[in-house]
């Protein structure tokens, strides 16, 4: 791999790792379950993406299947818990 591109992925990964840093506070400071829902959610598609770029810059394919594992866990973790709010309500 190209010095270019190994610097143009990491860069991203920074990126990615401060929208996770984001979604964390926000998550801890938001009150409503909308707001929580849409952290969750973006702290899955981060960590995805993270995974995956950590798996092309240090070329290990194991990271992308357990990329796309953490994509699947995350979207049926908020189904769960929307399933279980509407029981509650």
């Amino acid at each position: 791999m190209s010095a270019s591109i190994s610097t143009l992925l990491l860069a991203a990964l920074l990126v990615l790792v401060g929208v996770i840093s984001v979604a964390l506070i926000r998550l801890l400071l938001s009150r409503t379950l909308g707001d929580q829902f849409l952290c969750i959610q973006l702290l899955g598609t981060g960590g995805t993406g993270i995974l995956l770029l950590l798996g092309t810059l240090l070329q290990q394919p194991a990271l992308t299947d357990v990329a796309l594992i953490l994509a699947l866990l995350a979207s049926v973790t908020v189904m769960a818990i929307t399933q279980r709010r509407s029981r509650d309500s």
